[in-house]
């Protein structure tokens, strides 16, 4: 998305595995743009997650075909950006796509989930430094992340949705914490009741839609 003169455009980035991406992706991901006004979602399939086990990774190119797929016909889009950049931890990869896209505002959207243990990532406050984060409540998650490491430090950040909204420049540290009707899909339930989804996506290279390149398998 180009910005109009004079005018910022305001980006969800949301990062994951997607493996696979679904139907609880995209909601949250919809309602975030509304609650905080974003133009779009960016969807970044990670190559590869530090905090992960590689078994039951599926390959990253069915991956992005399943966050294609599930993002079709709604303002996301899909990317291994992290690819190009040679980036591994979130950290790094947001520094380079604030430097490859000054003209955006970024929000950084997270589940409850991630916020629990969002301490163990690489330069967790150097990341909230760098952009707004909303964190987007998950069943069964809400009371470890009230009670996680970071949330002791981001809890003095904390901004409403409206503020937020505003069409003013962001700062950042900023919390900002969305609620809206549980949704209890999970990756890890749609794994374990269909374990071959991933033998059923194309067997092409999918383009991402950043880049506008074609996504390769990374070499092992």
């Amino acid at each position: 998305m180009q910005p109009l003169a004079g005018r910022v455009v305001r980006i969800g980035l949301l990062g994951g595995s997607f493996n696979p991406a679904h139907g609880g992706h995209r909601r949250i991901s919809l309602f975030a743009k509304e609650a905080l006004g974003l133009d779009e979602v960016w969807w970044l399939v990670s190559p590869g997650n530090p905090l992960k086990p590689r078994a039951g990774m599926a390959p990253l190119t069915s991956r992005v075909h399943s966050a294609l797929a599930m993002a079709r016909r709604a303002p996301i889009r899909v990317s291994a950006i992290e690819r190009q950049f040679g980036t591994r931890y979130t950290i790094d990869t947001l520094h380079a796509l604030k430097r490859r896209f000054p003209d955006h505002d970024f929000v950084w959207l997270m589940g409850s989930d991630n916020l629990a243990q969002f301490h163990r990532w690489k330069d967790w406050r150097g990341i909230a430094r760098a952009m707004p984060i909303a964190v987007i409540a998950r069943p069964g998650y809400d009371g470890d992340a009230v009670a996680s490491p970071a949330m002791a430090w981001l809890g003095r950040h904390r901004v409403s949705p409206a503020r937020l909204k505003s069409r003013g420049r962001w700062s950042s540290p900023a919390l900002v914490t969305l609620r809206f009707d549980p949704d209890p899909r999970s990756a890890t339930a749609i794994r374990r009741a269909d374990p071959d989804w991933a033998s059923r996506m194309p067997d092409r290279s999918p383009r991402d839609q950043l880049t506008h390149r074609l996504i390769e398998e990374p070499v092992a």
